[in-house]
């Protein structure tokens, strides 16, 4: 039995880097599942762990190791960080979007990254958004694809993240491709740059499947579509007592509420309210809070 990684998978063949073989790291190109696979549900996903197992047609993969996380749109498996990319301009930027993905991300032990593309076009309401990410204790990048404002700054970030799996992610439009030609250029992504429609401001997704490319040793850079399909009703996701800790700025604040069973959004004596009034919690963040709140508060346990 060989380990290997999972790099992409198009049309039921696997591209897998094993961890072993003559050069260090063989390539196994068009490798297959076993049929059991689709009878027990399991779907291996690009980043998922493996185990092949050779006869006489060659490769075959025949175990999934278990997963840390995982996502089915995009499809990928075991993420150490995500960079959620916005655009600050064309199309402008989504924050309850943005602010899902960081709950998602906290929620299955995911580090978020913000990385604020086109500052070109908007530099103050780059710095708006940024400041905003910052002030909750996130990494937060302005970027610019255009002037390469930005773009070594990242780029170091991304280097010292050594031994990790990266996912760049972000609606269709904001220039997710087009970052990552200029941050690695040496890996010479075939995906075109996305026209953006004048009447809608949304971008054609040309990033048709989930690919990992590796940028160092034992580390993938990931390459996804974009999430604007992503469906927060769909996912496995937390109770709302839960929601509340995946703000990490509420911290500071949980259990200094008069209530024991404080919900956090229309109590007396709540500190997190309290924490918002007087500026300690942006007021954007604390919005997003109660809009993710009314999505999950009424879901059955049956039903998460």
């Amino acid at each position: 039995m060989i380990k290997a990684r999972i790099l992409s998978c198009i049309g039921g063949r696997y591209t897998v880097k094993t961890d072993n073989g003559e050069d260090g790291g063989q390539k196994i190109v068009n490798i297959f599942a076993k049929g059991v696979f689709r009878h027990n549900g399991i779907k291996p996903l690009p980043g998922d762990i493996v185990f092949l197992r050779e006869d006489e047609s060659g490769y075959m993969i025949s175990g999934v190791q278990e997963r840390k996380n995982f996502f089915f749109r995009p499809a990928i498996a075991n993420l150490d960080i995500l960079y959620i990319v916005v655009s600050c301009k064309t199309p402008d930027p989504s924050q309850i979007l943005t602010d899902k993905m960081t709950v998602i991300c906290e929620n299955s032990g995911i580090r978020p990254v913000i990385t604020v593309t086109k500052t070109e076009l908007d530099p103050k309401k780059a710095e708006e958004i940024k400041d905003l990410y910052v002030s909750c204790g996130y990494d937060c990048f302005t970027v610019s694809s255009i002037t390469d404002k930005g773009v070594d700054e990242l780029k170091e970030y991304i280097r010292q993240k050594k031994g990790t799996v990266s996912a760049f992610c972000g609606a269709s439009g904001v220039g997710k491709s087009t970052l990552l030609n200029a941050l690695f250029p040496e890996l010479e992504l075939s995906c075109e740059t996305g026209q953006i429609s004048k009447k809608i401001e949304r971008g054609k997704n040309t990033t048709r499947a989930v690919t990992l490319y590796e940028t160092d040793e034992n580390t993938f850079l990931a390459d996804t579509p974009g999430f604007s399909l992503l469906d927060f009703e769909k996912f496995d996701f937390c109770k709302k007592e839960e929601l509340p800790y995946l703000f990490p700025e509420f911290e500071p604040y949980l259990f200094k509420c008069k209530y024991t069973k404080c919900t956090h959004t229309k109590e007396d004596g709540c500190a997190v309210k309290q924490a918002v009034e007087e500026d300690k919690i942006r007021k954007e963040r604390y919005g997003s809070f109660l809009s993710l709140y009314e999505d999950i508060k009424d879901k059955k346990e049956w039903k998460t």
